[in-house]
């Protein structure tokens, strides 16, 4: 049964993003980014399962990227759509009735990213462009800053340029030729994982100073971090 434990956990990562698209239909976006949240747990679970045990197989290669598809894919692309809607209308900016939908560009651009991962030999240790899930999260952590206001950043949140802004610029990041690293320890000697020890220290610190706010925050260390390390490896 160990062989299966992995698809499993996927499979719960899938069911994550559907409860998490139900939510967005009903407008709540903070219930969907817990549900995101979840899901993201899950889909670095499956990984590491598979790894321990190591029952790699092509299938759930696929079915990783076929769930990925949805709770990474198609969930911050109707958040998105969502928040521009309710940006556009608490605003009286009176915008095109079709442009909200333009954020299901993150739907299309996760799309082609997840494709482009499974043929590209170069994604085996490390990655080239901003992961899905390291999107969605930084897309559905707005809402819950929105909810947990401590820096009056919502006036900032709830213009619709900003956020077509945003959906435009994670559209080229997630294709991107950028190389970043993966957050895959192969051990926990502080050799040859240091990238990675010290982006989940900062993570965790500005999470238990900043709230949710850390969020954006840790993705743009992650960045960073990603520049130097490679830079260091020339």
């Amino acid at each position: 049964m160990k062989k299966h434990l992995p698809n499993f956990i996927t499979c719960l990562n899938l069911l994550c993003g559907c409860l998490a698209l139900v939510a967005v239909f009903q407008q709540e976006l903070v219930s969907a980014a817990g549900w995101v949240v979840v899901a993201a747990a899950l889909d670095f679970l499956d990984g590491l399962v598979a790894r321990l045990l190591n029952t790699y197989s092509d299938i759930g290669k696929q079915l990783d990227s076929l769930a990925d598809m949805v709770s990474f894919g198609v969930v911050p692309g109707a958040a998105m759509v969502q928040m521009i809607s309710q940006a556009n209308e608490a605003g009286g900016y009176d915008l095109p009735a079709l442009l909200p939908y333009a954020g299901f560009l993150i739907t299309i651009f996760s799309c082609i990213r997840l494709a482009k991962f499974n043929i590209d030999t170069r994604q085996i240790s490390s990655f080239i462009g901003v992961p899905t899930p390291a999107c969605t999260l930084f897309i559905m952590s707005l809402p819950l800053i929105l909810a947990n206001d401590d820096f009056g950043l919502s006036p900032i949140i709830l213009n619709p340029f900003v956020l077509l802004g945003i959906t435009v610029l994670f559209s080229y990041l997630l294709i991107a030729e950028l190389p970043l690293f993966a957050l895959k320890f192969k051990n926990t000697a502080w050799k040859g994982n240091e990238v990675r020890f010290i982006f989940m220290g900062l993570s965790i610190l500005f999470l238990a100073i900043l709230n949710f706010t850390a969020v954006p925050l840790n993705l743009a260390i992650y960045i960073i971090l990603s520049f130097f390390n490679k830079s260091s490896s020339l």
